[in-house]
């Protein structure tokens, strides 16, 4: 892969407990669609109360900021929530498409690969009256792990998909592009609308078996 280029809405730290928390205590002095990247989280989370496996600089784990009202690029009402997932399994996808691999969404926020999970996201909003301020997205990706606790039913990364090995840094700005495309790209009635076509074409629900 090419060598990592240096991006300043990007600060890496080597060690935190999660990158949503870290990214919450800085907001007020964060930018929109600026990003905390971690090499390892001891405490990230899943959905509820499942917590995220990595393994210390293998993968990329991360939240970014998005930010919207009259200071932001536009104004987002707390009703359209949703368009905050659609922003992000989209440019997921875009990103994953980029290096060849095919994904899907999971209902409400994972990508697949197949029927083996790529990618979990967690979603933290900060609403005020009928308007989002903010959302904190904290996303991790299996990239370059290719060992598993026994647990796990179906994970799977790039690297075994692919049989490559990802430069963390440089993969993050790419992926970044691809987010904030998507973030712009929501601006509009007709952006969210296309948007919300295609996520649902891409969108499926698990499930489990009477």
């Amino acid at each position: 892969m090419e060598p990592p280029r240096e991006n300043a809405d990007i600060l890496w730290l080597d060690t935190v407990d999660s990158t949503n928390s870290v990214l919450r205590e800085r907001y007020t002095q964060s930018a929109n669609l600026s990003i905390i990247a971690a090499r390892e989280q001891t405490r990230g989370r899943g959905q509820g109360e499942h917590s995220w496996f990595s393994t210390p600089g293998k993968n990329l784990t991360f939240s970014i900021l998005y930010r919207f009202g009259p200071d932001a690029p536009y104004l987002l009402e707390a009703s359209h929530a949703i368009v905050i997932t659609q922003i992000t399994t989209l440019a997921l996808r875009d990103y994953l498409g980029s290096r060849g691999i095919g994904s899907r969404i999971k209902w409400p926020n994972d990508i697949w690969v197949g029927e083996r999970k790529i990618c979990g996201i967690l979603i933290e909003n900060k609403v005020t009256g009928r308007y989002m301020d903010a959302s904190i997205v904290g996303i991790g990706l299996n990239v370059n792990e290719e060992t598993w606790p026994p647990q796990l039913p179906n994970p799977v990364s790039m690297k075994e998909l692919t049989g490559m090995d990802y430069a963390l840094p440089g993969e993050l700005v790419e992926l970044r592009a691809r987010l904030a495309s998507r973030y712009a790209a929501a601006s509009s009635d007709a952006g969210r609308k296309a948007l919300d076509s295609e996520f649902r074409e891409h969108m499926f629900i698990l499930r489990e078996e009477p």
